[in-house]
């Protein structure tokens, strides 16, 4: 998409690299960054490209390009057996708000499809030094700090789980037109998740106590390549309450207990393909929870200024002149490899059922119990529309009241799938079939692609085995003008909280931290 000013026209160009055939069957290793760069930089020099930026009067140092991924939609023959990327052009225009074959690095097909009116790029800029008054509303003053130094303590623990992290991003646009179709990401198949990570700003990205860690991946010569703070770790503190009770039934006494919940996050940030950025944080609890956040728009260039010129279909959200941002969606697969209290577990569903009192004595019509049923070959969930706990259970310790030892998954929203199953976007996303898949541990099992719907169908034993729980966080965007530029973080997330894991409320003698007192500061007046 090409943008200048109101009065310029643009034009969506289309490119496709050619590779060299290296895995047999379909299976292409992720882009690299080396290669990307090399593929963003063809169109530059490619003759017919740069015909059409000057005759549109532009300018071609203004242009920046992308390269995207182009999907699978059922085709077998041999050409696509390469390694195709897609290229667009954005033109900037003083702002910086982005909206064919990797080997052999040359364009194998161009396009120079339609063209649109130009989005104004007047008011997109999200930087804060190129903002203008009026501004708006301005925080206090705040002041994190922490004189006695961190104080978690890990050496002390008992196992919970062994390995946690994002098996798959799966991203697909609703948009069938030439232009948009294809957009159907996966982010860490496909680009590489762990790779889109970014440094991370003290005191901004995170909090002031944070302390920072570099993180490696291997380049494509498989040499080591360092990225610096892309990793924070601090203890939170927002103002929220651990445990309180107050006590007002005894006779002229008032007893009161508080806690102020004081939480250790280590958080990283992707900056994945397109515009939004990802927030991950993994939040430790001292009750014993792992709460896992996510914190998350892409533009369209139409010739629309006003909704009610909208006389075709449209699959997004007109949230500035020219500018339609895309409906889409979100999975996100966690891979959950749980250990509780030892390797051997169990998967357990307990559902709350509604039963009738049957006792002539009791004026109750119905209460609810729990049914419990055991995973011993569970496959995974669609939903979660009826009461239920999902639960990880040792079946080889108990409590000493007789419990099994467990942690209980609490689900954020249910996923609700909007592609058809047999979709080729949605063959290629069959993880997100169901919520929840539960299958023996396997070191070769890394990714929620369709493979996880191959695994999860196998029928294999999970009872009293090493179980690896894969859980789908959704996120259904509808955008809106708020989100434009950039859209204020969507939350989402899930929690692994304990149950009969203690032996009573592990956080009841924790004490309060002292409070600090500062001493009072004046302006000195000659």
């Amino acid at each position: 998409m090409v943008a200048n000013n109101e009065n310029s026209l643009g034009t969506t160009h289309e490119f496709a690299k050619k590779t060299a055939q290296h895995w047999p069957r379909f299976q292409h290793p992720l882009m690299t960054f080396e290669e990307q760069g090399v593929a963003n930089e063809l169109p530059l020099t490619y003759v017919p490209f740069k015909a059409s930026i000057s005759k549109r009067g532009l300018s071609l140092s203004e242009v920046v390009c992308q390269s995207y991924s182009v999907g699978w939609f059922g085709e077998m023959n041999v050409k696509k057996q390469r390694r195709l990327v897609k290229v667009l052009c954005n033109y900037l225009d003083g702002t910086v708000n982005l909206g064919g074959d990797l080997d052999t690095m040359n364009i194998t097909d161009y396009e120079d499809r339609i063209t649109v009116p130009i989005p104004k790029a007047k008011g997109t800029d999200y930087r804060s030094s190129h903002h203008k008054a009026p501004f708006g509303s301005k925080a206090g003053r705040t002041m994190i700090v922490q004189p006695d130094e961190p104080w978690f303590d890990i050496t002390k623990f008992r196992d919970v789980m062994y390995k946690g992290y994002i098996s798959e991003v799966f991203v697909p646009y609703m948009d069938p037109t030439q232009e948009w179709y294809y957009k159907t990401f996966f982010d860490a198949g496909e680009f590489g998740l762990g790779l889109c990570a970014v440094p991370l700003q003290p005191k901004t990205d995170c909090a002031a106590n944070a302390v920072f860690m570099d993180g490696y991946y291997a380049g494509q010569d498989g040499k080591l390549i360092k990225m610096s703070y892309v990793i924070c770790v601090f203890e939170r503190y927002a103002g929220d309450i651990m445990w309180r009770h107050t006590e007002i039934g005894i006779p002229r006494e008032t007893i009161r207990e508080v806690r102020p919940e004081i939480n250790l996050v280590v958080r990283m940030v992707i900056s994945t393909v397109g515009n939004y950025d990802c927030i991950i944080d993994w939040e430790f609890k001292q009750s014993g929870s792992i709460k896992v956040g996510v914190g998350l728009l892409e533009m369209k260039g139409v010739k629309y200024t006003h909704t009610d010129q909208i006389k075709e279909d449209v699959y997004g959200t007109l949230i500035a002149d020219n500018t339609i941002a895309e409906y889409h969606d979100h999975f996100l697969n966690f891979h959950l490899d749980l250990d509780v209290d030892q390797e051997n577990n169990s998967f357990v569903k307990s559902k709350l059922q509604t039963t009738k009192v049957m006792e002539d004595n009791s004026p109750r019509k119905k209460v609810a119990k729990h049914e419990s049923s055991d995973g011993y070959r569970f496959k995974g969930m669609e939903t979660f529309w009826e009461p239920a706990e999902l639960l990880v259970v040792n079946p080889n310790k108990r409590t000493k009241m007789g419990n099994h030892i467990r942690y209980r998954l609490i689900p954020s929203f249910p996923v609700a799938l909007l592609l058809s199953h047999d979709d080729y976007p949605q063959i290629r996303g069959a993880f997100t079939n169901y919520q929840v898949w539960v299958t023996p541990y396997n070191k070769s099992e890394n990714h929620g692609d369709d493979t996880l719907a191959i695994w999860g169908h196998r029928n294999r034993e999970i009872e009293n085995k090493d179980i690896v729980l894969w859980y789908t966080v959704d996120f259904h965007h509808v955008p809106c003008q708020e989100d434009f530029p950039v859209m204020p973080t969507l939350n989402g997330g899930f929690e692994l909280r304990p149950s009969n894991f203690f032996e009573n409320n592990p956080v009841l003698k924790t004490r309060s931290p002292k409070n600090m007192e500062w001493p009072t500061c004046t302006n000195k007046t000659s």
